[in-house]
């Protein structure tokens, strides 16, 4: 019993039935205007000829999702779309959504009216002693019958308008695209922030450990000095991803590319990794995209190498010929040493290659360690 009161408790059963009662407001005023079948048969067809206009599509949209669904921000909200119409199926869609809220507004204005006053008569006729005394609970079946088409033709109106109202097929696929892009972009900035903050803070561990056991005071302000320009260039870092976060559009002009690779090599460097680099091919040529992917691919190899390795001689390759970036990070292969994220690293790496069209191998080779990126610059 209760369950079946339960929709005469939400505000928006009354809404839907006054949705569906604002429906016939517009044919019935023509009556007014002349007292002829013709004149709310123009009134209907100018209605469904309105259907035909753009904004008719967001009008119809906005009442649904305030009176239909009470304003609440979930699926079913979302599923009525205020967009006007682009194409003639969203018309179409919109004209027929007209016609079938009039049909129901129709029906329901007619019960509303007859159903209480049949109810009434029923009453009336009992205590004046012209019918029998049944007569007054019989009258309790009209309001049962209207409370069940209130709630009926506002679930069924609500269905229409998901159907009607809703998305094209086009507006589904843009929106699918749309939501594809945030979750990259999502995924994009979680690899930037491991990159740059996990590079950081591993360059500031080897630094701070081998001061502390060096016990040098030379060697003590030179590892300080890394660590403090290693920690600035991760706020920088920080500052541009958060700044990302705070627009509406990404942008990418702030982000490091291949030429800033120096950066990362002297950081290694100053960690105490002995770096032998080179560079060949016209690095600065490189297409943005590329560049700055190459560039996080080289710091997390070299936030691997220090990190499970430690401080041991590194060779990095980078070159560009034939149409592609070759990378490639080795150093002499050790016991590996757990760490918070392991493996993540690597499998940034090889995400971000083929997110580009290109393959990224990791793995021990002829007695190293080794990282070998290759990406089309197409």
């Amino acid at each position: 019993m209760i369950r079946l009161l339960r929709p005469f408790t939400r505000a928006v059963t009354y809404t839907r039935w006054i949705h569906l009662l604002i429906a016939v407001v517009w044919p019935a005023l023509w009556i007014f205007v002349e007292e002829a079948w013709w004149t709310p048969a123009i009134a209907v067809v100018l209605l469904l000829l309105g259907g035909l206009v753009p904004a008719m599509r967001t009008v119809e949209g906005l009442q649904a999702r305030f009176l239909l669904t009470g304003q609440r921000h979930d699926e079913e909200s979302a599923a009525v779309v205020v967009a006007p119409a682009t194409a003639w199926g969203d018309r179409g869609r919109t004209v027929v959504w007209l016609a079938a809220r009039l049909l129901l507004g129709c029906g329901v204005s007619f019960l509303s009216v007859h159903l209480p006053l049949t109810a009434v008569e029923l009453v009336t006729d009992s205590v004046r002693g012209e019918a029998p005394w049944w007569y007054v609970p019989a009258a309790l079946g009209p309001v049962v019958l209207l409370a069940g088409v209130v709630v009926g033709a506002g679930e069924l109106v609500t269905l229409l308008a998901r159907r009607l109202l809703g998305p094209s097929p086009a507006e589904r696929l843009a929106a699918l695209e749309e939501r594809t892009e945030q979750l990259l972009e999502r995924t994009r900035i979680a690899r930037e922030l491991h990159d740059s903050i996990g590079h950081a803070l591993t360059v500031a561990v080897v630094q701070a450990g081998a001061a502390r056991a060096a016990g040098d005071p030379a060697f003590t302000d030179r590892a300080l000095e890394a660590i403090e320009e290693t920690g600035r260039a991760a706020l920088e870092d920080l500052e541009r991803v958060l700044g990302v976060l705070r627009e509406a559009r990404p942008a990418v002009s702030g982000r490091p590319t291949l030429v800033d690779a120096d950066r990362l090599l002297e950081s290694a460097r100053a960690s105490g990794a002995k770096v032998d680099a080179e560079v060949t091919g016209p690095v600065e040529s490189v297409p943005g995209p590329v560049s700055r992917e190459g560039y996080r691919i080289l710091q997390e190899s070299l936030t691997n190498v220090l990190r499970h390795a430690g401080a041991v001689p590194v060779r990095v390759r980078i070159g560009v010929a034939d149409g592609g970036l070759a990378l490639e990070v080795r150093n002499p292969l050790t016991a590996a040493i757990p760490g918070p994220g392991r493996g993540s690293g690597l499998r940034g790496i090889r995400e971000r290659a083929a997110l580009l069209g290109g393959r990224a191998d990791t793995g021990p080779a002829d007695g190293d360690w080794r990282v070998r990126v290759e990406l089309p610059l197409r």
